[in-house]
């Protein structure tokens, strides 16, 4: 059968819908402004041609009214301007449906990295026998995160879900009527989300979505690579923050992780109580209905109990869906029974507990709570802790044993940390282990960082405590520094002693994201690599398996992008029988938002981490030769991000330049932008989703790419460039590493902020910044042999030119707006209450461009 090429598929299917579609919902008459959805057109074909001619935003946007209106006032302006914001709000989520609609449509849903593309391959190769060997402890944990840089409320996004369906159905009545409902429904929120909404949010996703994908793909696996015998793996975990994140996130108590721990637990016995109703109009037999009968009742109380107590036990709840599935196949020729083995691999997959709790907290806080500790229980640790040697420390914290009352705290991060702690042990009670058993250090830098939290677990009474201790490190001297660390511990006895109860298994998770922020793209991610195969160096020695956890944002500057080809790239020298990452923001949305993009997303994890295993190329293994061109690539890149990042411009610009303090204005996270209250502004505390975010804004996106552009240069000017086009050819790792860059530059408009090349400040620095994106954007052109960015990539490119161009008229205003705002700063208070109108019409800009982006932040 003939099937068009990708990018012919995503012309028809996504832009010629959107083209007719928005063209009813522009007709559409929401507001009291007369035609503001005929002028939008008008405006944004303005824009395109003003930035052409060199015009600068207020230039384009007085020009607009100066050609398309009747001398209007400043108040009508801003009026007209925040009404445009609200069109484009909109066209976002248009667009997002479409898409969404279509993906099964655009994406071959059998094709490359696909489930049944893998067992084909391996059926071909003969190494079928492999395959299920590996599945059986392989496995996947996306973990979605409390960084929600998505901003649409609840009703919003079941609009997004009406219109998906009401589009693959062609349903135009519907879809006028859905698009009319989303001109009228607000997306602004007044005030911050909790913690706990974070995670009601989130939920929605595993509830609709996760649920139906994740047993999707197990029953594939399991009926058509293992043949109907069970597997004996999950091959999919989930992992879950909110609730549970405690670093910088003040609002993040114990009740709120207590309360979301019952949410997903409640959320999974409803899903069961569903099926379970399902398969009870099926399954009409003698016995088999008596039995369905006498669970309903006790799984429905167990779902709605405020109190969280368990009706049915888990085991309870197993025993009897195996005695149905053995009378059905015994006594009625096995009828439905693929119904409800559906359901007892879903009770085997998210048990009652859904998704995996993770606590997380920054190791310096934990040092506040040591030196509390210390205070009012000093017998439980030597007086003189902080003056003994590194030795003697850690010979402490393993011998550390109590049943600290975290009421004798005063309320504080010591209270906080240790009542955390009984938290997980309630919610094992009442969720199962799985429930809350990993506990994330933040920072981490020395073995006591590890041990601190170590030790507090059995301050808490928990003597042979079942939960796994996942040290975070960031920074590129911690990641250099994270194998020796590892080491220590492994030798540790007591510490080994532990790992032995947890299966010789050592979790370890590497942030991209403040990777990235304090090295540079290609050095954090380098220093990755290479931390990782250290680290499995290492942890062999000791018989330890190590799983590597990765800390990703959304775009390529956070570890996003292609992510599926990085763990396809990964060589021997790296442990991958388990895939873990974080999912956050648009991220979730756009890869994980439908049954069909979620299946088909972990598809691609799952069959990256066979490639790499079943079907390992050489490719994959750097020589001594191309190892030595990435450590001089790296090293280059870092010196020119660090002196960059060293100029005395930089905070400035960030501050007065971009969007960087509106963010913290926004009401899209419970989380404060930085990790301490100190006025002055410090690049360390600062968090990575308003650090990369406001380069986004900007769309510079300098952490995507500075310095890679001078690391090529260099080798080209040293006439070594066939060494750098060697190494992209021969490592799939560093092509992916390039082609994920290539996003960062591709969504860059530099004409946007052209004026500053003129201000008397930042000129300089401006010009500094669109050096490099020049420098960068020929030299990847020239190491890949394209003729333009993404060229291997043409349907992706078109969605992001097409959401660019969507959102050009609100980065326009959003420009118009700051450059009001440092004019009227200049007049003092006399301005102060105009000040305050454009301050808000930045904030309500941002959030069109971080859903446009999808992976912006």
């Amino acid at each position: 059968m003939h099937r068009e090429p990708k990018l012919e598929r995503f012309n028809e299917s996504v832009l010629s819908k959107y083209q007719v579609y928005n063209s009813i919902f522009l007709t559409l008459p929401f507001d009291d402004i007369s035609k503001t959805g005929s002028l939008l057109p008008l405006f944004q074909d303005l824009c395109e041609a003003g930035f052409k001619e060199n015009k600068n935003p207020s230039e384009i946007i007085e020009s607009f009214f100066s050609k398309y209106q009747d001398d209007p006032s400043e108040k009508d302006q801003i009026s007209l301007l925040f009404r445009f914001i609200q069109y484009i709000e909109r066209q976002v989520v248009l667009f997002d449906a479409i898409e969404d609609a279509s993906f099964p449509i655009v994406n071959n849903m059998d094709g490359r990295g696909t489930l049944r593309n893998v067992k084909e391959e391996a059926e071909a190769k003969d190494k079928t026998p492999e395959l299920r060997e590996y599945l059986k402890r392989f496995n996947v944990r996306p973990t979605l995160t409390a960084h929600p840089t998505q901003f649409y409320p609840g009703a919003v996004l079941g609009i997004i879900t009406d219109l998906d369906k009401a589009i693959q159905k062609n349903d135009l009545s519907l879809i006028k009527k859905l698009l009319a409902q989303l001109g009228k429904t607000p997306f602004f929120k007044k005030e911050k989300p909790t913690p706990y909404d974070e995670a009601v949010s989130l939920i929605w996703y595993f509830e609709n979505v996760f649920y139906q994908s994740v047993s999707k793909i197990y029953n594939y696996i399991q009926q058509n690579i293992f043949e109907g015998e069970d597997i004996g793996n999950q091959v999919i975990n989930l992992g879950f923050w909110p609730g549970g994140d405690r670093d910088g996130n003040p609002f993040v108590t114990t009740e709120i992780t207590l309360k979301v721990a019952q949410r997903l637990r409640s959320t999974i016995l409803l899903n069961y109580y569903r099926d379970l109703r399902a398969l009870k109009r099926r399954v009409t037999f003698n016995e088999v209905d008596t039995i369905i009968s006498e669970m309903e009742t006790p799984l429905y109380q167990s779902a709605i109990s405020k109190t969280g107590k368990i009706k049915m036990s888990l085991e309870d709840f197993k025993s009897k869906l195996y005695k149905i599935k053995d009378i059905v196949e015994t006594k009625h020729q096995g009828l439905f029974v693929e119904e409800i083995n559906d359901l007892i691999n879903k009770v085997n997959i998210f048990g009652y507990h859904f998704a995996t709790l993770d606590i997380r907290q920054d190791s310096g806080k934990h040092a506040e709570v040591l030196k509390e500790i210390l205070k009012k229980q000093p017998e439980l640790l030597p007086e003189n802790y902080a003056s003994l040697s590194n030795e003697e420390q850690i010979e402490t914290l393993t011998k550390a044993k109590g049943n600290i009352d975290p009421e004798i705290f005063e309320d504080g991060i010591a209270k906080a940390t240790l009542s955390s702690i009984y938290a997980m042990q309630e919610i094992q009670k009442k969720n199962g282990e799985n429930g809350a058993n990993r506990y994330i250090i933040s920072h981490s830098e020395v073995p006591q960082s590890i041990l601190e939290p170590f030790a507090f677990l059995k301050l808490c009474g928990w003597d042979k405590p079942t939960v796994d201790i996942i040290p975070l490190f960031e920074t590129v001297p911690d990641l250099k520094a994270s194998p020796d660390v590892m080491e220590t511990l492994y030798q540790n006895p007591v510490y080994r002693e532990h790992l032995e109860r947890r299966g010789n298994k050592q979790t370890i998770m590497l942030g991209f994201s403040d990777g990235t922020k304090d090295g540079g793209y290609l050095m954090a991610n380098w220093s990755i690599y290479q931390a990782k195969e250290k680290l499995t160096e290492v942890s062999r020695k000791y018989d330890i398996k190590v799983v590597f956890f990765d800390g990703r944002g959304g775009p390529p500057a956070r570890g996003g992008g292609k992510t599926h080809q990085f763990y396809a790239s990964l060589g021997s020298g790296i442990e991958n029988e388990e895939i873990q990452l974080t999912v956050q923001g648009q991220t979730i949305s756009s890869n994980f938002g439908t049954r069909e993009s979620c299946r088909y997303n972990l598809e691609q994890l799952l069959s990256s981490g066979v490639s790499n295993e079943i079907f390992r190329e050489d490719k994959n293994q750097l020589t001594d030769e191309d190892r030595k061109t990435m450590t001089d690539l790296a090293g280059i890149s870092y010196k020119t991000y660090t002196d960059f990042k060293q100029h005395e411009k930089f905070i400035p610009y960030l501050e007065q330049m971009s969007t960087l303090k509106y963010y913290s204005k926004t009401n899209i996270g419970s989380r404060p932008s930085k990790r301490n209250k100190s006025a002055k502004l410090n690049l360390d505390d600062l968090r990575a989703i308003p650090f990369v975010g406001s380069w986004s804004q900007l769309k510079q996106n300098v952490p995507g790419f500075f310095g890679v552009g001078t690391a090529l240069e260099k080798f080209e000017e040293a006439g070594e460039f066939e060494k750098v086009k060697a190494l992209y050819n021969n490592s799939v790792f560093f092509k992916t590493l390039l082609e994920n860059s290539m996003m960062s530059l591709t969504k860059s408009f530099f004409a946007l902020t052209a004026y500053m090349e003129k201000d008397k400040e930042f000129g300089d620095f401006w010009k500094i910044i669109y050096a490099e994106y020049t420098r960068t954007h020929a030299m990847l052109l020239k190491v890949t042999g394209y003729n333009q960015l993404m060229e291997n990539q043409p349907a992706g490119k078109a969605s992001i030119e097409a959401r660019e161009r969507i959102v050009l008229p609100l980065l326009t205003i959003q420009q118009h707006a700051l450059r009001k705002v440092q004019e009227l700063q200049e007049q003092g208070k006399t301005a102060e209450e105009i000040l305050e109108v454009y301050e808000k019409m930045v904030t309500r800009s941002l959030y069109g461009n971080i859903n446009a982006s999808r992976n912006s932040a």
